[in-house]
């Protein structure tokens, strides 16, 4: 980082400006104002950004490729913290206890949102106890079938569930993940009766659907991606309300089921109270280098849309998601955590 150079003054220049200042009964700071011993601009030590996932995840990976172009931009290291489970809330909590100095933050994403309506109480506040700065990435979930279906299209796939009610099992990992209730989401919007399935990993609900146990899976573009390309996987569907960029071939699930969504994303937030100096640098270096050809590229590899957006937009985006989530939840009568 370059950053201006304080001009020279020597000892004894300094303490003849200082016993000058005292014999004319001024304040000893008068002589030390100006540029040289103005304060540095924000960041002026490493950043730490505390990630709700393990190591080697999408997410961690998204934020791995973001600040390493984003520290190039402000001139200061950042440093990854995984701080996996608990609904995001160990992460979190890391985070509302810090100093609110814009040097650590927390990565929030639409699992953050899904948390609010699936435990009974979390320990931070979302909403109240933090501040957005900006998205990193939208992506869509993959709706695939196995070729043993013979299913070509998702309309296939909702007759002939129709016309054998029960029949149809949905594979997706964890009960309570934002998978999970993206299945229970198009489960209810698409009319259809069928079972979901919840398993521990996704090559545990990729065993299912070899087996032909299950006849659905719901999951993300980079858990698929290498069964959708040796064609074990038939990707019928995405789960976002538009055409996918990853995927272009592959129609919206909301263009057989209209109205459905499920649009996922990862973002940056702070601590309340952080200055607003450390928020309009973070959020004007993201605008920056998330649409730089090289990251978009990257992260486009593992299924992300690269996405800057206002802390306004993020900030409502968070607050109907936890809305729509939480509505989910209710209906589908999952129990809380």
């Amino acid at each position: 980082m370059t950053r201006d150079t304080a001009p020279f003054l020597s000892r004894r220049t300094l303490l003849c400006g200082l016993a000058g200042a005292a014999a004319g009964g001024l304040a000893a700071p008068a002589v030390l104002s100006g540029p040289a011993f103005a304060q540095a601009k924000y960041p002026v030590r490493p950043i730490k950004v505390v990630v709700p996932f393990g190591p080697g995840g999408v997410a961690d990976i998204t934020v791995r490729i973001v600040t390493e172009r984003l520290g190039d931009k402000l001139g200061q290291r950042f440093v990854i913290e995984n701080a996996p489970g608990a609904g995001g809330s160990l992460a979190a909590s890391r985070v509302a206890s810090a100093a609110p100095d814009g040097y650590t933050l927390a990565l929030f994403s639409n699992g953050t949102a899904v948390s609010v309506g699936l435990f009974k109480q979390l320990p931070f506040d979302p909403i109240n106890e933090f501040v957005p700065i900006s998205t990193l990435g939208l992506f869509d979930f993959i709706l695939a079938t196995n070729k043993q279906t013979g299913y070509t299209k998702l309309a296939d796939l909702l007759a002939d569930a129709k016309a054998r009610p029960g029949a149809l099992n949905i594979a997706t990992i964890t009960a309570g993940s934002t998978q999970h209730l993206s299945a229970v989401l198009f489960k209810a919007e698409s009319g259809i009766d069928a079972q979901i399935v919840t398993y521990r990993t996704t090559p545990d609900a990729m065993v299912s659907m070899l087996r032909n146990d299950a006849q659905l899976i719901v999951d993300s573009y980079a858990s698929l991606k290498g069964s959708v390309e040796d064609k074990s996987l038939v990707a019928l569907a995405t789960s976002g309300a538009k055409q996918s960029v990853v995927l272009p071939d592959v129609p919206p699930a909301a263009s057989t089921v209209p109205g459905f969504d499920a649009t996922s994303w990862n973002a940056l937030f702070a601590r309340k109270g952080t200055p607003e100096e450390a928020l309009r640098a973070l959020n004007a270096g993201l605008q920056e280098v998330l649409v730089e050809p090289e990251v978009k590229a990257k992260l486009l590899e593992l299924g992300i849309v690269a996405t800057p957006s206002t802390p306004t937009d993020l900030g409502e985006r968070l607050a109907v998601d936890i809305r729509r989530w939480s509505a989910v939840i209710d209906k589908a009568g999952i129990p809380k955590q």
